[in-house]
């Protein structure tokens, strides 16, 4: 992994790092953040590999199934090449995970306060508009199969044939409506799903979305996926739910997995 792809990789899950390590360890990734700082300045590779590696050793406290342990554990970031990071890179992530270390409980309210702050739909909104969605389509089958019922017992008059007698059901099928979405809990107006999610005016997931948030593992850290979409995006020149229809599906998808070690 290249010092670039572990600060971006930081970045990205800087809410559950914080809250997933403990005072010491968190000070530690803050001397290793200011170590790799200090040796970007001074322009020297040897030492930002080292102050890399002291980094990486503050990190394996985080839980094993963490994205960052996963990722740092998997052979894909094996080695590391000694070159120097972007030095806005570094400063971004020190001012979420710098020195004075900052206290996890408020940088975690601070941060669910933005994300639940940005437009989204209600637990009731989402089943209300599902459910007129199913209606519609069902209502859609229905007058698309009576037309093509017409057409067939004229064919099968025309034939001298008895019509044949028409049946079933028609059923939404599909996933269910929630699987691959981006769930977030507020404690005072219950569950909201941000409303980038989704076509306008409807409860019709976008399918890029779901996919991404498979990327992004929303169903375990939907905070964090709720982050990186509605959050600023260097590689992507803004933020991510914003760019949704303007920048191809496959550059918004790439971005994802890139981070994710995914590719």
């Amino acid at each position: 992994m290249t010092s670039e792809e572990l600060l971006g990789l930081l970045e990205r899950h800087w809410t559950t790092v914080v809250t997933g390590l403990g005072d010491d360890d968190l000070g530690q990734v803050a001397d290793a953040l200011r170590e790799l700082r200090a040796e970007t300045v001074a322009d020297n590779p040897v030492a930002v590999a080292r102050a890399v590696r002291r980094l990486k050793r503050a990190l394996a406290a985080l839980p094993p199934d963490h994205p960052v342990s996963e990722a740092l554990g998997g052979p894909r970031y094996a080695a590391a090449p000694r070159e120097l990071p972007a030095l806005g890179t570094v400063d971004a992530v020190i001012d979420v995970l710098g020195t004075p270390p900052p206290d996890p409980a408020d940088l975690l309210r601070a941060a669910r306060r933005r994300l639940l702050a940005a437009p989204a739909l209600t637990e009731a909104e989402h089943t209300a508009l599902t459910e007129a969605g199913h209606t519609g389509r069902a209502e859609a089958g229905r007058a698309e199969g009576a037309e093509q019922g017409e057409r067939g017992e004229e064919a099968e008059r025309a034939e001298g044939a008895e019509p044949a007698g028409s049946g079933g059901t028609v059923r939404p099928g599909g996933p269910r409506p929630d699987a691959g979405l981006i769930r977030l809990r507020d404690p005072d107006r219950g569950i909201r799903y941000p409303r980038f999610q989704f076509r306008p005016g409807t409860a019709e997931p976008l399918p890029v979305v779901r996919r991404i948030n498979v990327l992004l593992r929303a169903d375990r850290d939907p905070w964090g996926a709720a982050d990186w979409w509605l959050g600023g995006n260097r590689w992507l020149g803004g933020v991510p739910a914003e760019l949704l229809g303007v920048l191809p599906d496959e550059a918004l998808e790439r971005a994802a997995a890139e981070l994710v070690g995914a590719l």
